[in-house]
Parts: structure tokens; sequence; C-alpha cells
């Protein structure tokens, strides 16, 4: 392993920690001075210690492959991402405002559709979308709040603007990861936490408890609070667990659920039923009761929609989230926050083709080398062009995709996404990458400092997503004073 910061290239792109070939940005002084002074070897085993202590935590993930759930460990590179405190206020307040919005969206749906008689968003949007669920509809959960946890997706291009890439509003994942990087960065590199002033993400699990606390149906101060997992092949079954144990909230899966006649929720235990007044389900809305959606599922709990309409039991995030969690929508997004909130965006999103509107459809399909095309849907960097670096054979099956069905997909230009330093195979090179922000909203809101940086580890790829070969960093959100 031969590391010479100084020979370091960010090949022409924005890079979040060298600001010019030698020279740091001013917020990564202190860690990247810091590191210079470590020899190749001493590094070597910085990363080696940093692998180990994540097989011994036992922090995984689970790629689907060829019809097999392999289980591998959190693939994790040691030097940290940094931010500086002064952006950062600028994007949790983007990100409050945001998630403000869309859930006045999301509740608006669900009652009068001011929305769509207004001409905001389209009526037939609504009307063909995949996560509208009419069994929703005059619900009132509490605070007005659907959306109670979301991972909105932060990409940097190569002029430096931060954009939101997407909004994960239905289960989205990735915290307990965030969480485990900076403990395994505090373990591996603790000589960096002793100089510098990085605002911590380990409260998160007492700032979840507390939003979901917030919205129980409970009266006093005890609220029973439950995890309700698919189970241990869910490829995000260890944040599940760590969740529910960082919280002291009960790990459950629908079999250990039960409504009763009065539609409370119990949970079975060995000394009986105890009443559950706040679940956060990491299950999809079609799971979550066969009463009411798929009649074959074992993974949800009969009866859970009528407690939840009864008001009886809180449910994080509710049914019906997914509306918004919905690629076209997205791109409405910006029109919203101005209908609800009579304000203008703080975080941009990035340029965005719609292919159900005939120009933005012709412009599209004339340019698909060079546009990253996304089904309106799909997760995990599943079913998505990304031209650049596609073929003939793939453009010509997308663009047969898109004339079918045109509502599916939206279609951005294939920013070049910024990079930060990365050990690869024993040599620093660029890697890109994103940032995934976890919000909270029950009776307030909070911002995670920062949040799980994604890379994507394979040279060039702009895919980050860890089922695509992705891998991530801490990141630091570091106040200037100090840097």
């Amino acid at each position: 392993m031969t590391i010479n910061w100084n020979l370091y290239d960010p090949q022409g792109g924005y890079d979040e920690l060298i600001g010019a070939p030698g020279t740091a940005r001013a917020p990564a002084t202190h860690l990247t001075d810091w590191l210079r002074s470590l020899s190749d070897e001493e590094i070597r085993l910085r990363k080696l210690n940093a692998e180990l202590a994540i097989i011994d935590k036992g922090v995984t993930f689970t790629v689907y492959s060829d019809g097999e759930n392999i289980d591998r460990a959190w693939p994790f590179d040691i030097i940290p991402r940094v931010l500086p405190l002064s952006e950062w206020q600028w994007v949790e307040a983007g990100l409050k405002q945001r998630l403000k919005a869309l859930n006045r969206f999301i509740d608006d749906l669900y009652h009068d559709q001011r929305v769509l008689t207004d001409g905001v968003v389209p009526r037939e949007l609504i009307a063909d979308s995949k996560g509208f669920r009419q069994e929703c509809v005059g619900i009132h959960p509490a605070h007005g709040v659907w959306a109670h946890v979301c991972g909105s997706d932060l990409v940097r291009d190569a002029d430096g603007t931060l954009y939101v890439l997407e909004d994960n509003l239905r289960v989205p994942s990735g915290v307990s990861y965030m969480i485990e990087n900076r403990e395994v960065t505090k373990r591996v590199l603790p000589e960096l936490f002793e100089n510098v002033t990085i605002l911590p993400v380990d409260d998160y699990p007492e700032r979840l408890l507390a939003m979901l606390q917030s919205i129980s149906p409970a009266r006093g101060p005890r609220h029973q609070v439950s995890v309700l997992t698919p189970g241990i092949y869910n490829s995000a079954y260890f944040e599940h667990a760590f969740l529910a144990r960082s919280m002291g909230a009960q790990l459950v899966e629908g079999a250990d659920l039960v409504v009763g006649k009065d539609d409370t929720v119990y949970m079975k235990t060995i000394q009986g039923l105890t009443r559950v007044d706040v679940i956060y389900r990491r299950v999809d809305d079609l799971f979550l009761d066969p009463e009411v959606f798929n009649p074959a599922s074992v993974l949800g709990v009969r009866g859970l929609m009528r407690a939840w309409r009864q008001g009886k039991v809180a449910l994080a995030n509710a049914p019906g989230c997914g509306v918004a969690d919905d690629k076209v929508i997205y791109s409405y997004v910006p029109d919203i926050i101005r209908y609800y909130l009579a304000e203008e965006p703080l975080l941009p999103n990035v340029p965005t083709y719609r292919c159900l509107e005939a120009a933005d459809r012709e412009y599209v399909l004339d340019n698909l080398p060079t546009l990253v095309v996304k089904p309106a849907n799909e997760s995990g960097g599943y079913g998505m062009l990304v031209g650049p670096q596609s073929t003939a054979r793939e453009r010509h099956e997308f663009a047969r995709l898109l004339k079918a069905n045109p509502r599916n997909y939206i279609a951005q230009p294939a920013l070049k996404l910024s990079t930060a330093p990365t050990l690869c195979d024993g040599a620093l090179e660029p890697r890109h990458l994103d940032l995934r922000p976890f919000i909270l909203q029950g009776r307030d809101t909070y911002v995670t400092a920062g949040g799980l940086t994604r890379v994507a580890m394979r040279k060039g790829s702009l895919v980050v997503n860890s089922s695509q070969g992705g891998g991530s960093k801490d990141t630091w959100v570091v106040d200037s004073e100090y840097a």
C-alpha cells in the first residue's frame, strides 16, 4: 500500500475533501493533516481493524443473488467525509421544509385533494399511482403526519451544488449503518476526535423513540413501542434489530401480534397479551394486513388497518405515504412546497424530465446516451438506465419500455457526482458518493447531523447502493470554528 496525498487527483470534479491537488478544503484540514502523518503500514492496520470491528459487531447487509440470500459484512472506508456546519445548517432547514410540505401533501390527498383541484399536481398521476391507498382515505394520523421517517438522498454536482435526488418515505433504511460507521471510526481513529468538534449521531435511537412516543394514542407516560420486521431474511433485518435494541422496544414479527375484538393491538408474551401503542413498521403496505391488502400475507397482522383507523394504534410510517415516494411526484415537490408553505424551496431538485409529457418524452428518447432514466417506484438502483454507461441494446430496450408506459419514467441529466478519497486496493482513489440524511417528524422535527454517505466502490461507477456493490463512509459535520 502506497498512499501519496500529493498525487491524489479528483479528476476534474468536485471533491469533498480536496479542493485542489495537494490542498484540503478548510473543514477537512485537520483530518487530512493527521492522515498524512500516518505511515502506509499504520493506515493498513487501521483499515484491517475496521474490517475486524465490523465482523465482530455483526454489521451485515443482505444481497439477493440468483435466488439466494447472501449476508455480507458491511463495506466501509475509513476515510471520513467532511461537511462544514455552516453548510449543514442550510441543508437541515431545507430538509425540514421538504418533509413538512410532503406531509401536508399526503394528508391533503387522503382528504380534500385541494392540490389536485387547484391543478398543482395532475389528478391522473394520483389515479395511476402505485402508492395511493384508497383504504387510507379519511384517516387522521396524529399531528397530520404520515411520513414520520424520511431518508432524502442528496448529491453534489461538479459545480458544488447540492441537490435532492429523491425522497424515501415508505420504509427508508440505512440509519443503523450511519451509527455503526461512527462507532467503528471512533474505535480505529480515536485521535481524530480529540481536537475537532464533530456533531454526534448516536442520539438517533433516542430521537426516534421520542418521535414514536409523540404519536402514541395512549395517555400517560408509558407507551409500548414495537418494531415490526418481516423477519431474519429481510435485507435490512440487522437494522430492525439494532433500532429495537437501541430504543428498548420490542422487535416483533406479524405472528407476535394480534388485534382483539376491541380493535386494540396486543403483543403475545409469556405473561399473556400486552397492549401495543405504536408500531414502527418495516413491512411494505401490501403485506401489512391480510384483511385489507394481500390475503396471502403472513408478514402482517390481520385487523391492523382497522385498529389504526379506530385510533387504537399508531403506525410509522403510515400506510399510504408511499404516494409521495414516487419519482414522478418528486418532480413536483418544489411546486408542492410553494403551494402549502408559500415558501421557495431551500434545496433544489435535480432537473427532471417527465416522460408522460410529450415534449419531455421526445427529448429523453433523443438523448438517452446522456441521461439517467428511472422508473417511478423502484429502489436500490434497480431498473434504471445510466445513459453514459449503457449499451445500444440497453438503450433500445429502455426506449421500448418508456414508450409503453411513459407515466412510469423520469429522466435526469447524468450529474458528475462529487468524489472523496477512498482506499481502494492499497491506493488512494476518488470514488463517487451520495448522502442520505434521516428526518424525523412527529410532534417535532429532527434531522441527523449528516447521514449515511454511500460510496460507489467500483471505479467510475455512479451507483452507490450496497446491493450494487457500494460501500460507505463516516460522515462528519464539523463546526467550522474548529476546522
